[in-house]
């Protein structure tokens, strides 16, 4: 059974066919990296143009890699939110026409459940149930998953998803863009206990904030700025730097990895998945597996390739989707906010 994913959410366009929701024939991601650097961020304008541009290069590089033609398909599976609403109209509207005139069903993907499936494309696969963490630039949340279609949020972001404060911080310290690579790179040659950042735990719940560490990390690199007396050299060493940007990225690992410990222990669940842009992270990928060992848990991190945004994670959903019979009408909108 094969399934052709289509995900453009953000500023990737991706295209994916998959074989029974678990082995991937072909995985094509198409970066905009390049246009938004510049800019420091995204621009939802130029994201949407540019999903237009290479929406059909990128379908039409995914099918001939895996060999194959429309009248191959079972279905067509692609994500409907959440995400930026111009850049999801492009990816909906072009499923939804090629499923019109070639009769194909269509399956509507929530981005979050697509991440969450991402586990399921490798080997060892998890069992339900399991907890699920998803850490991107625009999501940061944790999940119980006892089924398809069983999820049940424990906790979720406040205020600044942990990829974005990254990206923010990389801003701060006159870094490029995206801030999360970066940052990873410098911090292995930082002191991560040399600026004792704060880390808001909740305590009363599973929920996440990462705003006030950013606003710590913004008083930390003034005032390191204003103690330089000549304004023109006002600008912090590469060891400075470095520091900053471990003590950062361990104020964060250490409540994501925290907050899990938690749930697993409430939940009673032995089995975890690491999933999105910044599970791509060395030290998140290493401080989990090393959660998992104490604590005797199973932890499954998908590779590098399928923690950030591609449409394998969610044609592998939209197979679950299919085989019980949730299929999309053509009435199909797209939604910058969905809930899982």
């Amino acid at each position: 059974m094969l399934i052709l994913g289509i995900d453009t959410s953000c500023d990737d366009t991706t295209a994916s066919v998959v074989e029974d929701g678990v082995n991937i024939i072909s995985n094509i991601v198409s970066s905009q990296t390049e246009i938004h650097e510049k800019y420091g961020g995204i621009v939802p304008e130029l994201a949407s143009r540019r999903h237009i541009e290479m929406i059909w290069p990128v379908v039409d590089e995914a099918m001939k890699g895996a060999g194959v033609g429309l009248q191959d398909l079972s279905a067509i599976a692609v994500c409907n939110g959440p995400g930026l609403i111009g850049s999801l109209l492009v990816g909906c509207s072009f499923a939804k026409a090629i499923c019109y005139s070639k009769n194909i069903p269509l399956v509507a993907v929530n981005h979050l459940e697509g991440h969450i499936f991402s586990s399921f494309l490798e080997e060892p696969r998890p069992e339900f149930p399991f907890l699920s963490l998803i850490v991107s630039g625009g999501h940061t949340s944790l999940h119980r998953i006892d089924g398809f279609g069983r999820y049940r949020e424990l906790g979720k972001t406040r205020d600044d998803a942990a990829g974005e404060a990254y990206d923010k911080v990389s801003k701060l310290l006159g870094l490029e863009y995206p801030g999360g690579p970066i940052i990873d790179k410098l911090a292995q040659n930082g002191d991560h206990d040399a600026i004792d950042f704060p880390r808001a735990y909740l305590p009363e719940s599973f929920d996440f904030s990462f705003s006030g560490l950013k606003t710590a990390v913004k008083i930390a690199v003034s005032s390191q700025q204003s103690a330089v007396k000549d304004s023109e050299l006002r600008t912090l060493n590469s060891e400075l730097i470095n520091d900053i940007a471990a003590s950062f990225q361990a104020a964060v690992v250490d409540v994501l990895v925290r907050k899990t410990e938690w749930a697993i222990k409430k939940e009673r669940v032995r089995r975890v998945t690491l999933s999105g842009g910044v599970a791509a992270n060395s030290e998140l990928r290493k401080r989990m597996r090393e959660m998992g060992e104490e604590r005797y848990v199973e932890v499954f991190i998908p590779s590098m390739a399928l923690c950030t945004d591609n449409a394998a994670m969610i044609a592998a959903a939209g197979y679950h989707h299919f085989i019980t019979g949730n299929i999309a009408g053509m009435d199909l909108n797209p939604k910058a906010y969905l809930p899982l």
